[in-house]
């Protein structure tokens, strides 16, 4: 495994944050108030938290195996967490906080 000097990981971290803040700016320097917003920057907009979160969720399940103990029971008890939580109080953080912590709950408390 590499470890980098102090030098090397400052100069990575700054990196990272001026490519980061720089990404966040672009749309702001792109679409100025005064000019029309593209039709498919609206369309991205629409689609792309769907899209998001599908992948997200298939991610979450890929390494799932139903057919063995605890039959994926975890996960499911979890993600629907997640959603019951997110149509209750409709606030992402807290979803995702709720299922993360049940999860963490059931596998080292319940299946163990």
């Amino acid at each position: 495994m590499r470890h980098f000097t102090d030098t090397q990981s400052l100069v990575i971290i700054g990196i990272v944050a001026l490519v980061t803040a720089a990404l966040r700016f672009l749309p702001f320097i792109l679409f100025r108030s005064e000019e029309k917003t593209p039709k498919i920057i609206k369309y991205l907009g629409k689609v792309l938290p769907f899209a998001s979160t599908g992948l997200l969720v298939v991610y979450c399940f890929k390494s799932v195996s139903p057919l063995g103990y605890p039959y994926a029971l975890p996960e499911l008890i979890a993600g629907a967490v997640v959603v019951v939580l997110h149509l209750i109080r409709k606030n992402t953080l807290l979803s995702i906080a709720g299922g993360t912590a049940v999860y963490m709950l059931l596998v080292n408390l319940v299946f163990v």
